[in-house]
């Protein structure tokens, strides 16, 4: 095995992670999910142009916090029926990405799932992004709302809630037994399916990859925050040049690391990264994983980065058989 670039494996086991947690970060995250609670689970369906003999496929929209109209794709198996039986699956995707294709839903509908794909707000799906923030917003999601005195007003906590409302939905549905419901995603989707299962600790199963937005202050003194974390530093080069706002940034991004949002999950979680991973240092990825205190399992690549990881797709569809 090459040279680990973070730390030894058997480190990363015992890493509890650098950034700060604020003082109020469980009333704010109780408060939060209150405000998406109110919304309840409605949603209007309309059949999708793309058809299948194994499902019936629809473009899903709902009203998210802050009136944001927020898309998915809702994949349901044929004939379902309406006793509340199948499993669901929650699809998680990466960074500035969208929901995906609709052929990679079909092998969990073929399958008897119901699955549902969310757009995240404001990156390449169809999904709204109401805006309204003030400051350097550039490269990316993380810093969206840095500068407002509310940490409400960051994005990513809003695109948390639209995944736990979306999975509330799923949840909902006729055909949906909502004890037998997973989620799973890879980087900004991994970090999306740890908050997702903390956020609706109703969920049995998830399966993070690779996950992204934890530890942020660990990635910045590994000095890389660069590629999906260059954000970081582009704020800071134009906000805080010399660095006098440090703890008070770091802190206020504790609000959106997933790794403080981990001891609420109730799931079983198996976690895949690759060891050699320079986009999502593992340091991060187990800082989020160390803190998850129900039945959790690993999958570590000691060769690979941030990138396909062989038989990924194969062993999650296996583990979320067993929901």
């Amino acid at each position: 095995m090459p040279l680990m670039f973070d730390m030894p494996l058997e480190r990363l086991l015992t890493y509890e992670g650098r950034n700060p947690r604020p003082q109020d970060f469980d009333d704010f995250w109780t408060k939060s999910v209150a405000e998406m609670e109110t919304l309840g689970t409605d949603c209007q369906l309309y059949p999708a142009e793309f058809t299948h003999p194994a499902a019936d496929c629809y473009e899903l929209w709902f009203k998210g916090v802050k009136g944001a109209s927020v898309h998915a794709k809702l994949a349901v198996p044929k004939n379902a029926g309406t006793n509340k039986s199948n499993p669901a699956i929650v699809k998680l995707h990466g960074y500035s990405g969208d929901a995906g294709d609709w052929m990679s839903k079909i092998a969990w509908a073929a399958a008897g799932f119901t699955i549902a794909a969310i757009d995240c707000r404001g990156q390449g799906g169809k999904s709204e992004d109401v805006g309204g923030v003030i400051g350097n917003t550039l490269h990316g999601h993380i810093i969206r709302g840095l500068e407002s005195q509310f940490p409400k007003d960051l994005l990513f906590r809003d695109i948390y809630l639209d995944c736990a409302q979306l999975t509330r939905i799923v949840m909902a549905r006729p055909e949906v037994d909502p004890e037998r419901v997973g989620c799973y995603g890879g980087s900004q989707g991994g970090g999306l399916t740890i908050a997702t299962a903390a956020l609706v600790p109703q969920i049995k199963r998830a399966a993070p990859v690779f996950p992204f937005l934890s530890d942020y202050k660990r990635v910045w003194e590994m000095d890389l925050a660069q590629h999906a974390y260059a954000e970081l530093k582009e704020f800071f080069r134009h906000t805080d040049p010399l660095h006098q706002r440090e703890d008070e940034t770091f802190t206020k991004l504790g609000y959106i690391d997933v790794q403080f949002l981990a001891p609420k999950i109730k799931a079983e979680v198996m976690m895949t990264l690759g060891l050699m991973d320079t986009i999502c240092p593992p340091s991060t990825q187990f800082a989020a994983y160390n803190k998850i205190t129900s039945k959790k399992s690993y999958v570590a690549y000691p060769d690979f980065g941030h990138e396909d990881l062989p038989g990924k797709e194969d062993r999650i569809f296996q583990f979320m058989l067993g929901l």
